[in-house]
């Protein structure tokens, strides 16, 4: 009998470098239509963001207030973590769990301009890992035989009538 040895190789999984996603995409940080209130949550929820990724808002005549969830969904701005007022803001996410968004106006926030966004444990972006490489050791055969089977050349019995 033949033993084979197989040897798995297997490499690190590569990732991605972090990534900087523009909040609302093309539309920017701007007051929703009336029938899209929800349009940033909506946005987010088809993202996956990590530690160390960052959220780049765009706005004019505006700013971006982050907050606690209690704030969040009070839209209350008089006590924010942070506050952006500079038309451009990129805001790092630095820890997993929720990130609380809001506009610094009152009314644009009750309107739907406000963003939690959900950041994942894992620290980079993964792209999925090929299939590991199978290696002999050298000076090895393969151990690998043909497949042999038998195949039965006689005809089936047949049924009695």
């Amino acid at each position: 009998m033949m033993m084979m040895t197989v040897m798995l190789v297997t490499t690190s999984v590569p990732v991605e470098a972090a990534k900087e996603f523009k909040v609302g995409g093309d539309m920017g940080w701007v007051l929703p239509d009336a029938n899209n209130s929800a349009t940033y949550n909506q946005w987010a929820s088809r993202k996956r963001f990590h530690i160390g990724d960052s959220l780049s808002f765009d706005y004019q005549n505006d700013s971006v207030l982050v907050v606690d969830k209690w704030d969040y969904y009070h839209c209350n701005t008089t006590e924010p973590i942070t506050s952006f007022s500079n038309g451009k803001s990129v805001i790092q996410l630095d820890r997993s769990g929720p990130f609380y968004f809001i506009s610094g106006d009152t009314d644009h926030c009750k309107h739907g301009q406000r963003l939690i966004v959900e950041v994942m444990s894992m620290h980079m972006h993964h792209i999925p890992p090929s299939p590991p490489s199978i290696a002999f050791p050298p000076g090895s055969d393969t151990g690998i035989a043909p497949a042999t089977s038998a195949i039965s050349t006689a005809p089936a019995p047949s049924p009695s009538s």
